[in-house]
Formats: C-alpha cells, structure tokens, sequence
C-alpha cells in the first residue's frame, strides 16, 4: 500500500524534474510582473491627459495586475503539463500500478502542485504589485489601503485557482494538445467575447476567469451591475474549479489508465 510521504516525493520529484513545468512557472512570474509595469508606466505618462471621470475611476492596484492576462497563459500550460504528462508519456501506468488507490495518486499529485504554484502565484502578485506601484509614482496605492491587501492576495489566489482548474480538464481530457486546445480559445476568445457582448455579459461574469479577477478590483467600476463582490467571484471560481476536479476524479476511477 502506498504511503502518501511517499506519494508527495514522488510527485514532487516528477514536476522540477521536467524542464518545461519549471519554464512554465518561470515565464508566468516574468510575463506577469514585466507587463505590469510597461502598463502602470503608461497609465501614469497618460495620468494627466485623463478625463475627471476617468481619475475617479483609476484603480492603481487591479491596474498593476494587468499582466496577469497573459500570465495565466503560462498557468493553465503548467497545470495542462503536470497532469497530462504522465499520460502523453505513457509513464501513468507505471504511476497507477505504484500507487492503486487512484483518490490518493489524485490528491498527492494536486496537493503538490498547489502548494508551488500557490507559492509562487503569492510571489507573483506581490512582485507585481510593489513594482507596479513603484512604476505608478505619485499615483501609487499602500498596501495598507482599505482592500489592497486583499486584492494582492486574491491575485495569487486567482493563478492557482487557474492552475488547478486546468489540471481537471487535464485529468479528465487526458491529452495536453486538446486540454490546450480547449482552455486556451475558451479563457482568451469565448470567455472575452461572452463578457464583452451586451447579450452575454450576464452569462460571462460568472465564467471562472472573470469571476475570480474580482477579487483584484478595489475601486468600484462606475457600471458595474455585477450580482456580487470579490470574495463571491471568488467563490464562483472555486466552485468551477472543484467541479473540473471532480470530473477529473471520476474519469481516473472509470477508465484504464
């Protein structure tokens, strides 16, 4: 019988062991906090020739996370990879006859990855939002300010959550190129045109993405119709992360591996 010790080395060894899983990470913390920065830099150059409306509107922290778009490219790749892996290579059945009871091979494997990417997503969002502040000079929020230590926080929350909805598509598609080939149009074209469109917007505000960047605003949007706050979008993206995982669960105790 497998001991879960045992289980979490294994699994820890298999993710800094392939180079791309450690690349992946890698290119989320620069992708993030360089883009970061170029928009804060812009936002304060272009600070003065903005409308009163538009100053009153201005959120210097959800505006330092501005790289977290193409930042969480980089964390659905890193959950696609850590799950799909092992099915691309063929090394699962090796995995599953080592470790037979499938829930605790599951568990090992998401609790391991969710402690480095949670480190490292915390890392992430605050980098991001220290030098995007430092970009935004005498536009700059405190951390100390009524919820900007929440929204630092929930943004490292929100690249887990990203990851850890891909490794259940991943679990349950067990494929990298189609788990890619879904999560990629569905964040970056469906999500964007549902949310953008008057007649879907009510639809795509409770799509996980757009739900869980809640939790980063702090000043309120002058439209916003929203039904809920941060921490509710929050929970919708929790919600749709536990629901990928349970799917994954299911199709790793029915099928052959």
């Amino acid at each position: 019988m497998a001991v879960v010790p045992q289980v979490l080395r294994s699994e820890w060894t298999k993710i800094r062991s392939v180079r791309s899983t450690v690349w992946t990470l890698g290119t989320a913390v620069v992708v993030t906090i360089a883009l970061g920065v170029l928009i804060c830099t812009l936002a304060r150059t272009d600070f003065a020739s903005m409308s009163a409306h538009a100053r009153f509107a201005f959120d210097p922290t959800n505006i330092s996370f501005a790289g977290m778009g193409l930042g969480q490219l980089a964390m659905i790749v890193f959950g696609v990879l850590v799950v799909s892996n092992e099915y691309s290579t063929g090394m699962i059945r090796a995995s599953l006859a080592a470790v037979p009871q499938r829930a605790t091979f599951l568990f090992c494997k998401l609790l391991v990855a969710t402690a480095l990417v949670l480190v490292v997503g915390l890392a992430t969002s605050f980098a991001t939002f220290f030098a995007g502040q430092a970009a935004l000079g005498d536009h700059r929020a405190d951390i100390g300010d009524p919820g900007v230590l929440r929204a630092v926080i929930g943004g490292g929350l929100y690249m887990t959550l990203i990851a850890l909805f891909s490794m259940g598509v991943a679990a349950m598609l067990r494929s990298p190129m189609l788990s890619l080939g879904i999560l990629m149009p569905f964040f970056f074209l469906i999500s964007n045109i549902l949310g953008n469109v008057s007649a879907t917007r009510k639809i795509g505000r409770y799509l996980p993405d757009q739900a869980g960047q809640k939790i980063m605003q702090v000043v309120p949007r002058a439209v916003d119709d929203v039904p809920y706050g941060p921490w509710g979008g929050l929970g919708i993206m929790i919600a749709w992360t536990l629901a990928a995982l349970a799917g994954g669960f299911v199709v790793l105790e029915k099928r052959d591996a």
